[in-house]
């Protein structure tokens, strides 16, 4: 990489996600004279950016009080609060828990809100380049990090580059922030690297599906907000759905599983298919239209599971470490909070001669994220042994209690838990029928995913035989059920088989990272501006 040219800056930000442009605001507000550069993956700031989104918006009354004058597009207030336990025919009403009250959030599209982060950030000049994926960690003689770089673009499949070939560059740094959301690749390195979760439990996950909708505007509620859980999972399943009435006569709707679900034949994508015909949900659709999909996983783990914040030369901030309060259903404002007490940190530390943002841990556990955090650190792990224990408990803990107890639960890791094909239930979801229920590749058409078809493959494989030899022979090849956008396809016939990576629809959830029970599969960046294009998700 020496022949490469290269960039200098004090900070340089992966990742422009709210908690990435937090902390680069942040930074430019304490000290104005910092050079600050994020850069971003996606071909536009908000083109990899998906969130339910229910927002609360404490951090950002924190990052900006002023944040109504300057116009942050937060315009529809949170209204009814509905939470239903669904069987198959029947919705009954539940009391909805005080985690999921939401008087005083607002119901809004993260991306839109990114964006308008951006332009604040850019006022106070810092430097922001959508586009450029960060491919690789760079390090010192001594093993700090030293900053990121980027991925070349226009190699071949061949990895000989082609007559578009474009070197990437390195982003040279005094400190380097790590906001790549769940399951960043660089953050799986350093993770590895330096043990970072040594001392944590196993972060465990959810993969969050989500549609956008444009309904008939004698239904919509704008405000209107509901989460179910029940059908049409199983008691042992984790998950949930969500369907929130923005503005413009658009619904949001989405649906949440745990990754450390036992059932080899369960298919998140067809899960989310299926409650959408539920009886309590499906008249919301009546005459609508589907405008956008996409998907992408969460960590749920929480405060255990958290992993050691800092190294030198480099921080973790956002869904990148884990801040998301599950019980919640919310991530962006503790992203944000991260973000912005990162800053803080790394702002005292670039005055003096330190190397480690060694302040970043102490400050977090004094804030009010880390109080917001351990309150409900039960409230995940609870649900491991069922729906009905895990509500029980809930509702004990988070309410009277409020998590001050003296235990805390632990996580468990998602990757081993499928049972093997033999001894589980096929599932019999039913087919498509273009009105409520799609098939994968034409919701990937909506999700505006792209790739340069001549790129090699993004998705790397340790053994190229762990697919049919134990992924296919044991488990009846997952990977083709768990993706929500068909990358994987087993093709050919017995003895002949062989697993097909369709890595041109790849919408970055990283779900195959997590769960393949090998972990044969490592998800690493495509070149730069690829993958979605949600437009308001």
């Amino acid at each position: 990489m020496s022949d490469r040219e290269s960039m200098a800056f004090d900070v340089v930000v992966v990742g422009a996600g709210p908690s990435g442009l937090s902390t680069a605001i942040r930074l430019k507000q304490l000290d104005p004279a910092l050079s600050v550069c994020v850069i971003d993956k996606g071909s536009e700031v908000g083109a990899h950016i998906l969130s339910g989104a229910v927002f609360e918006p404490r951090a950002l009354e924190e990052l900006f009080p002023d944040w109504r004058e300057r116009g942050a597009p937060l315009t529809v207030p949170a209204g009814d609060d509905r939470f239903l336990l669904l069987s198959e025919k029947r919705a009954r009403r539940l009391p909805t828990p005080p985690s999921l009250r939401n008087h005083g959030n607002y119901i809004i599209s993260l991306a839109a809100l990114c964006r308008w982060l951006a332009g604040q950030a850019e006022a106070l000049g810092v430097e922001i380049f959508a586009g450029f994926a960060a491919s690789d960690l760079l390090f010192d003689a001594d093993g700090a990090v030293k900053g990121v770089a980027t991925g070349d673009m226009g190699v071949g499949k061949d990895c000989v580059p082609g007559p578009n070939f474009t070197p990437g560059i390195e982003l040279h740094a005094r400190q380097t922030i790590l906001a790549e959301g769940c399951r960043g690749s660089l953050s799986k390195v350093l993770s590895e690297r330096y043990d970072l979760h040594a001392e944590a439990d196993p972060q465990t996950y959810g993969l969050g599906i989500k549609e956008l909708w444009e309904i008939d505007p004698a239904l919509h509620q704008p405000g209107s907000i509901t989460h179910t859980i029940g059908w049409p999972l199983d008691a042992g399943t984790y998950g949930g759905s969500f369907l929130y009435h923005l503005d413009q006569n658009q619904v949001s709707v989405g649906f949440v599983i745990g990754l450390d679900y036992r059932n080899p034949y369960l298919s998140p994508f067809e899960e989310f298919q299926r409650f959408k015909s539920h009886p309590a949900i499906a008249p919301v659709f009546a005459g609508a239209r589907r405008i956008a999909y996409g998907a992408r996983a969460v960590s749920e783990g929480g405060l255990q599971s958290l992993p050691r914040l800092t190294v030198p030369g480099a921080v973790l901030v956002g869904d990148a470490a884990g801040f998301l309060n599950v019980a919640k259903v919310k991530g962006s404002h503790a992203a944000m909070k991260s973000g912005m007490l990162a800053a803080e940190s790394v702002a005292v530390l670039l005055k003096g001669e330190g190397r480690e943002a060694l302040g970043y841990p102490q400050v977090f556990k004094e804030s009010w994220l880390w109080e917001e955090l351990r309150a409900v650190r039960n409230i995940r792990p609870a649900f491991h042994r069922g729906l009905w224990l895990g509500l029980a408990y809930s509702a004990v803990e988070s309410g009277a209690l409020r998590g001050r107890v003296p235990w805390t639960l632990g996580n468990h890791a998602d990757h081993p838990r499928l049972k093997e094909a033999p001894s589980s239930r096929r599932i019999d979801y039913p087919r498509p029928d273009g009105t409520l229920r799609f098939d994968r590749l034409s919701s990937v058409f909506i999700s505006n995913t792209h790739h340069e078809e001549n790129q090699p493959s993004h998705i790397k494989l340790a053994d190229p035989q762990v697919p049919i030899t134990v992924n296919h022979r044991r488990f009846d090849s997952p990977e083709q059920r768990y993706c929500p956008a068909g990358v994987y396809e087993v093709v050919g016939e017995e003895p002949q088989i062989r697993l097909q990576i369709n890595a041109a629809n790849c919408l970055h959830c990283k779900t195959c990272d997590i769960k393949d029970p090998t972990q044969n599969i490592t998800w690493t960046v495509p070149e730069g501006g690829g993958g979605p294009n949600y437009p308001n998700m």
